[in-house]
């Protein structure tokens, strides 16, 4: 990161850190829920079982306190919140005001916690990053959550509570993209009319939440590219090098937050995106050298496998690590182990799933309904160009 200078010496940061935590080994949102599945224990056992996680690169996870919430959502809701995980169990007001107890957002044991423990990371990092360097916290990227009310499997928004710490830390310019399949309408509400936090999403039309469109703009610096069904690397590398580099180079931003979702992939079955992993990847490592703090979050993502090599695969390229043709027989053990179910059907894993980390590239023709919206975004600032 030779960008980063103060005086006549480079200053090397610190080795990109990993934040995580042990609360997401077994916490589910259960049987039912897209989110049975396990993700950030995986990408913290296949990490370690590569040699990429040194004790000295991971943080445990704090959890954050109620007061600190209060940035963005209300104290009347984190109070529900609260009240909900203690009694198991919310009343119909409750559940129509915060729409906690709904299928989307349901009651289980550690729904605070689990939360709090992922925006506590995502606080964290903002204050490890007052000074130059990389964080990854796979946990984080909820951000569909709303301050009075949770949304979208997402009882918190992390990824604005981040925004808020880095720039009590001094960032005062940050730069928020989103490859996650589904807009991030929460992070927009927080943000839209703000001149100095940078907006970029690209996501699925006609997926929910249907916000994002192509000309919502707000009175801030917002850029939303609904994709349609069957986006492949090809097609995101465009929109990687037209679009998102190009506005965020131009924004010189002080920091900048990525939340990685991983179900814009092929095999995930919230969406209809055809995106392999290496997509992702080559933007994880193409915005590093656009600012001196780098935040990676996760997000998004509901088939164990290829989340959880996904992930892996991000903090390899902040890391440096060289992702191997083959895993080592003790990753190859964690992948197997892997389950995904729901009382009325079991998934089966496609061989590469187990053997490998990396997705063959699904390249194609550059549709012409991409190339026309990702140029009128474009013409809204010629100094990309």
């Amino acid at each position: 990161m030779a960008f980063i200078r103060h005086g006549p010496a480079a200053v090397t940061p610190p080795k990109p850190r990993f934040i995580g935590s042990e609360i997401y080994r077994h916490s589910s949102y259960g049987a039912w829920h897209p989110l049975r599945i396990p993700r950030v224990s995986t990408v913290m056992d296949l990490s370690r079982a590569l040699g990429w996680l040194p004790r000295a690169q991971f943080i445990t996870s704090p959890r954050a306190k109620p007061a600190a919430l209060t940035g963005f959502h209300t104290p009347r809701y984190i109070a529900a919140l609260q009240a909900a995980e203690q009694t198991q169990e919310v009343s119909d007001r409750v559940k129509q005001r915060h729409a906690l107890g709904s299928p989307s957002n349901p009651i289980f044991p550690e729904m605070y916690r689990r939360p709090a423990t992922s925006a506590g990371a995502s606080m964290l990092a903002g204050e490890l990053l007052a000074k130059p360097g990389v964080i990854y916290t796979p946990a984080g990227g909820t951000h569909h959550g709303m301050p009075d009310r949770a949304n979208g499997f997402c009882y918190l928004n992390d990824p604005v509570l981040a925004i808020q710490s880095l720039r009590r830390n001094g960032a005062a310019k940050i730069a928020y993209v989103d490859i996650d399949a589904h807009h991030p309408d929460g992070v927009e509400h927080a943000f839209a009319h703000d001149p100095d936090i940078l907006l970029i999403s690209v996501h699925e039309e006609n997926r929910w939440p249907r916000t994002g469109a192509l000309t919502d703009q707000g009175a801030g610096q917002v850029y939303n590219l609904p994709v349609p069904a069957g986006l492949h690397d090809t097609e995101m590398a465009l929109i990687r090098d037209q679009l998102i580099l190009p506005a965020v180079a131009a924004f010189r931003p002080d920091a900048i937050v990525l939340q990685c979702g991983a179900d814009a992939v092929l095999e995930d079955p919230q969406s209809r995106l055809a995106l392999s992993n290496n997509a992702h990847w080559a933007i994880v490592a193409a915005l590093r050298e656009l600012a001196p703090r780098y935040l990676v979050l996760g997000g998004g993502g509901y088939n164990p496998w290829s989340v959880g090599r996904l992930w892996t695969g991000v903090w390899a390229t902040l890391t440096g690590a060289e992702i191997p043709d083959q895993l080592p027989t003790a990753a190859a053990d964690i992948l197997r182990a892997l389950q995904w179910a729901r009382p009325t059907k079991t998934y089966q894993p496609q061989p590469h799933w187990l053997t490998t980390l990396r997705d063959p590239p699904r390249e194609g023709a550059i549709s012409g309904e991409i190339r026309n919206r990702v140029a009128q975004l474009i013409a809204r600032n010629r100094a990309w160009v």
